[in-house]
């Protein structure tokens, strides 16, 4: 019996390696990896760049604190300002940190405009924003605040995609709106047309604060830095991580300058933003911003969608629905076959992926894929759906 704790249950897989987007097992097998790590590795393995900013920095300083000045840490928040809505950054470990940041962040700023008694927070239904207990309670779904009730008070949830159930819903206690651009976990669920710009126009209405959940659909994988550029709004608050740090644990919490009220004392993180994450961070930043790299990423969005549509009209009693935005793909099963069951079968054929919400396969592979990548994926998926046909 393993001495881990059993908050997994992962297939019987174990990778020795990995180059480009590909991995191997330690017996030499290969797998096309179409999840990357959750969205994560961004860049797939063993990047050369990525692995020579980590192999520098490690021979120089791995960890000072932020009791010190951080070259790095203002060198990347000026590139993500220059390149983005925000005016600060803060830096983190993970995504669920930097969605706790953007709720003191909430509370925080209706406080010192006065408004103490707003600290709610409004959100959609089938949401994911973390596993810690302000997170699951910002999710509010039942199977993750199981075992761990009562919820954490200042959380409240509507239909996702419904403007007049979030504007009903807004109250004189409520503090922000928290909404994912694209659901990941919640499904693939990309905002509906003008959603986002409907949200922006409530929180200006309602004077609360408009924050995005970006850590899945951040970081280049819809095709531009951040998935809300696509609706050309504007929000007061973007949590990232996943592909921020391509693989090195990073995230980050992003405002403008009204909305950044954390001060000295007000929050912080021990490793956060450290040396190693930084130089990791800025160049997985470098690649990114390359002429052309999100281009490509819009491109092999819109040719595995096609090609997913294909596998629906193919194979309709397997298939129902594609979804998603940029290489953020789901594929939707029918109710008899269980998600689960079907990513063992592409597995056992050499396609990694990840289940979703609502009996999805969520395909969410290194931004680098190139369309030999999706051909091989798609031929994969085509031998597993004809064995239901």
């Amino acid at each position: 019996m393993s001495a881990l704790m059993p908050t997994y249950a992962p297939s019987d897989l174990a990778f020795e390696k990995g180059k480009g987007v590909y991995l191997y097992t330690d017996d030499g097998r290969r797998y096309l990896d179409f999840c990357a790590g959750i969205a994560v590795s961004a860049l797939g393995h063993a990047h050369p760049h990525m692995v020579q900013a980590l192999k520098d920095q490690a021979d120089k300083v791995w960890h000072v604190s932020n009791l010190y000045r951080s070259p790095s840490q203002e060198r990347l928040a000026e590139r993500y300002v220059a390149a983005s809505f925000a005016d600060r950054v803060f830096f983190c470990n993970s995504g669920a940190e930097a969605i706790e940041a953007a709720i003191k962040i909430a509370r925080k700023y209706q406080s010192d405009n006065g408004h103490t008694e707003r600290y709610r927070v409004l959100g959609c239904e089938n949401a994911f924003h973390g596993r810690t207990l302000a997170t699951i309670a910002a999710a509010g779904q039942a199977k993750l605040l199981a075992g761990f009730e009562p919820a954490i008070d200042g959380f409240d949830q509507v239909a996702h995609g419904n403007l007049n159930e979030m504007r009903a819903a807004i109250t004189a206690q409520t503090a922000a709106i928290l909404v994912e651009p694209v659901q990941g976990e919640g499904g693939l669920r990309p905002a509906p047309e003008g959603y986002l710009q409907g949200l922006r126009d409530i929180a200006d209405e309602f004077g609360v604060l408009l924050m995005f959940d970006e850590v899945q659909c951040g970081m280049g994988r819809s095709g531009k830095l951040f998935a809300h550029e696509w609706d050309g709004v504007k929000p007061d608050v973007v949590s990232t991580a996943k592909g921020i740090g391509g693989g090195f644990p990073l995230g980050a919490c992003l405002t403008t300058e009204a909305a950044g009220v954390l001060g000295v004392g007000n929050h912080g993180t021990t490793y956060g933003g450290n040396p190693l994450a930084m130089a990791v961070g800025n160049a997985v930043f470098d690649v990114l911003m390359e002429d052309g790299f999100l281009d490509h990423v819009t491109a092999m969005g819109a040719a595995l969608d096609q090609a997913l549509q294909g596998l629906v009209a193919k194979h309709p009693s397997v298939f129902i629905e594609t979804r998603g935005l940029g290489l953020m793909r789901g594929i939707k099963l029918v109710e008899s076959i269980v998600n689960r069951d079907f990513k063992a079968e592409l597995e056992a054929e050499g396609l990694l992926v990840a289940p979703a919400g609502d009996n999805i396969i969520r395909l969410l592979p290194p931004l680098i894929i190139e369309p030999c990548h999706v051909v091989e994926a798609i031929t994969i998926f085509d031998t597993v759906a004809a064995r239901h046909v």
